[in-house]
Protein backbone atom coordinates (compact mmCIF):
# COMPACT_ATOMS: atom_id res chain seq x y z
CA UNK A 1 0.00 0.00 0.00
CA UNK A 2 1.48 3.40 -0.96
CA UNK A 3 2.58 5.74 1.82
CA UNK A 4 -0.26 8.26 1.19
CA UNK A 5 -2.91 5.56 1.40
CA UNK A 6 -1.41 4.24 4.67
CA UNK A 7 -1.55 7.76 6.08
CA UNK A 8 -5.17 8.16 4.97
CA UNK A 9 -6.19 4.91 6.65
CA UNK A 10 -4.67 6.14 9.92
CA UNK A 11 -6.32 9.54 9.50
CA UNK A 12 -9.74 8.01 8.86
CA UNK A 13 -9.38 5.77 11.94
CA UNK A 14 -8.49 8.84 14.02
CA UNK A 15 -11.54 10.61 12.60
CA UNK A 16 -13.80 7.83 13.86
CA UNK A 17 -12.86 8.50 17.46
CA UNK A 18 -13.02 11.62 19.53
CA UNK A 19 -16.35 13.11 18.43
CA UNK A 20 -16.24 16.71 17.21
CA UNK A 21 -12.67 17.10 18.46
CA UNK A 22 -11.23 14.21 16.52
CA UNK A 23 -7.67 14.58 15.30
CA UNK A 24 -7.99 12.97 11.92
CA UNK A 25 -10.08 12.84 8.80
CA UNK A 26 -13.79 12.16 8.60
CA UNK A 27 -16.12 11.51 5.70
CA UNK A 28 -19.02 13.97 5.51
CA UNK A 29 -21.60 14.80 2.88
CA UNK A 30 -19.96 16.80 0.08
CA UNK A 31 -20.80 20.44 0.75
CA UNK A 32 -20.35 23.31 -1.66
CA UNK A 33 -21.70 25.61 1.07
CA UNK A 34 -19.01 24.56 3.56
CA UNK A 35 -16.41 24.80 0.79
CA UNK A 36 -17.59 28.35 0.09
CA UNK A 37 -17.36 29.21 3.80
CA UNK A 38 -13.78 27.91 3.94
CA UNK A 39 -12.97 29.99 0.86
CA UNK A 40 -14.40 33.07 2.58
CA UNK A 41 -12.17 32.32 5.58
CA UNK A 42 -9.22 31.95 3.21
CA UNK A 43 -9.94 35.37 1.71
CA UNK A 44 -10.25 36.84 5.21
CA UNK A 45 -6.84 35.39 6.09
CA UNK A 46 -5.41 36.72 2.83
CA UNK A 47 -6.48 40.25 3.80
CA UNK A 48 -4.55 39.82 7.04
CA UNK A 49 -1.27 39.26 5.19
CA UNK A 50 -0.99 42.93 4.17
CA UNK A 51 -2.59 44.18 7.38
CA UNK A 52 0.06 42.51 9.52
CA UNK A 53 2.88 43.63 7.22
CA UNK A 54 1.75 47.28 7.12
CA UNK A 55 1.20 47.43 10.88
CA UNK A 56 4.58 46.10 11.99
CA UNK A 57 3.60 42.48 12.62
CA UNK A 58 5.02 40.95 9.46
CA UNK A 59 5.99 37.76 11.30
CA UNK A 60 2.22 37.07 11.47
CA UNK A 61 1.95 37.56 7.69
CA UNK A 62 3.56 34.13 7.29
CA UNK A 63 0.85 32.50 9.42
CA UNK A 64 -1.86 34.36 7.53
CA UNK A 65 -0.39 33.17 4.21
CA UNK A 66 -0.27 29.56 5.39
CA UNK A 67 -3.83 29.61 6.74
CA UNK A 68 -5.08 31.30 3.58
CA UNK A 69 -3.97 28.27 1.62
CA UNK A 70 -4.85 25.75 4.32
CA UNK A 71 -8.47 26.92 4.35
CA UNK A 72 -8.49 26.50 0.57
CA UNK A 73 -7.42 22.88 1.09
CA UNK A 74 -10.16 22.44 3.71
CA UNK A 75 -12.62 23.88 1.18
CA UNK A 76 -11.50 21.33 -1.39
CA UNK A 77 -11.95 18.53 1.14
CA UNK A 78 -15.45 19.81 1.99
CA UNK A 79 -16.33 19.83 -1.68
CA UNK A 80 -15.28 16.19 -1.98
CA UNK A 81 -16.92 15.08 1.28
CA UNK A 82 -14.22 15.21 3.95
CA UNK A 83 -13.54 17.10 7.16
CA UNK A 84 -10.02 17.32 8.55
CA UNK A 85 -8.67 18.33 11.93
CA UNK A 86 -5.08 17.45 11.17
CA UNK A 87 -2.77 19.23 8.74
CA UNK A 88 -0.85 16.16 7.60
CA UNK A 89 -4.18 14.35 7.03
CA UNK A 90 -5.41 17.28 4.95
CA UNK A 91 -2.29 17.25 2.78
CA UNK A 92 -2.47 13.47 2.37
CA UNK A 93 -6.12 13.55 1.28
CA UNK A 94 -5.52 16.35 -1.23
CA UNK A 95 -2.54 14.41 -2.60
CA UNK A 96 -4.72 11.30 -2.88
CA UNK A 97 -7.45 13.21 -4.73
CA UNK A 98 -4.81 14.53 -7.15
CA UNK A 99 -3.32 11.06 -7.64
CA UNK A 100 -6.78 9.60 -8.37
CA UNK A 101 -7.42 12.30 -10.98
CA UNK A 102 -10.36 13.82 -9.12
CA UNK A 103 -8.48 17.12 -8.83
CA UNK A 104 -7.02 18.03 -12.19
CA UNK A 105 -6.02 21.70 -11.92
CA UNK A 106 -3.77 21.39 -8.89
CA UNK A 107 -0.51 19.46 -8.96
CA UNK A 108 1.42 17.66 -6.25
CA UNK A 109 4.11 20.33 -6.73
CA UNK A 110 1.53 23.03 -5.92
CA UNK A 111 0.74 21.28 -2.66
CA UNK A 112 4.45 20.81 -1.96
CA UNK A 113 4.92 24.59 -2.28
CA UNK A 114 2.96 24.75 0.98
CA UNK A 115 4.23 21.63 2.71
CA UNK A 116 6.64 18.89 1.82
CA UNK A 117 7.46 16.05 4.17
CA UNK A 118 10.99 16.02 2.75
CA UNK A 119 13.26 17.17 5.56
CA UNK A 120 15.08 20.39 4.77
CA UNK A 121 18.39 20.87 6.55
CA UNK A 122 18.03 24.63 6.98
CA UNK A 123 14.43 25.49 7.80
CA UNK A 124 15.26 29.18 7.95
CA UNK A 125 15.91 29.28 4.18
CA UNK A 126 13.14 26.94 3.04
CA UNK A 127 10.74 28.40 0.48
CA UNK A 128 7.85 26.17 1.64
CA UNK A 129 5.05 28.28 3.09
CA UNK A 130 4.62 26.05 6.15
CA UNK A 131 8.36 26.27 6.82
CA UNK A 132 8.30 30.07 6.55
CA UNK A 133 5.35 30.13 8.97
CA UNK A 134 7.06 27.80 11.43
CA UNK A 135 10.31 29.73 11.22
CA UNK A 136 8.51 32.98 12.00
CA UNK A 137 6.27 31.43 14.65
CA UNK A 138 8.89 29.51 16.61
CA UNK A 139 11.87 31.82 16.23
CA UNK A 140 12.39 35.09 18.05
CA UNK A 141 12.17 37.08 14.81
CA UNK A 142 9.41 39.68 14.76
CA UNK A 143 9.62 40.74 11.13
CA UNK A 144 10.01 39.22 7.72
CA UNK A 145 12.36 40.79 5.19
CA UNK A 146 10.60 42.73 2.43
CA UNK A 147 12.00 40.48 -0.33
CA UNK A 148 10.90 37.32 1.50
CA UNK A 149 7.49 38.91 2.14
CA UNK A 150 7.09 39.71 -1.57
CA UNK A 151 7.93 36.10 -2.53
CA UNK A 152 5.58 34.71 0.12
CA UNK A 153 2.73 36.92 -1.03
CA UNK A 154 3.35 36.18 -4.72
CA UNK A 155 3.32 32.42 -4.11
CA UNK A 156 0.20 32.73 -1.94
CA UNK A 157 -1.63 34.73 -4.62
CA UNK A 158 -0.68 32.19 -7.30
CA UNK A 159 -1.82 29.18 -5.26
CA UNK A 160 -4.92 30.93 -3.92
CA UNK A 161 -6.12 31.54 -7.47
CA UNK A 162 -5.49 27.93 -8.53
CA UNK A 163 -7.23 26.57 -5.46
CA UNK A 164 -10.14 29.00 -5.81
CA UNK A 165 -10.71 27.82 -9.37
CA UNK A 166 -10.80 24.18 -8.16
CA UNK A 167 -13.21 25.02 -5.35
CA UNK A 168 -15.59 26.99 -7.58
CA UNK A 169 -15.68 24.63 -10.56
Amino acid sequence: MPKVEEKLNKCLKEGEKGGVRHKGLREISPSKELASDHLKKAMHNFSAINFFYKNGFSDWSASAAFYTLYHCLLAILSKYGYESRNQSCTFAMVESLINKGEIKNISIDDVKDIFDSYVIENLEHSPKILDVRENMQYSTKTSIESEEFAKLKQKTVFLLEKFRMEIEK
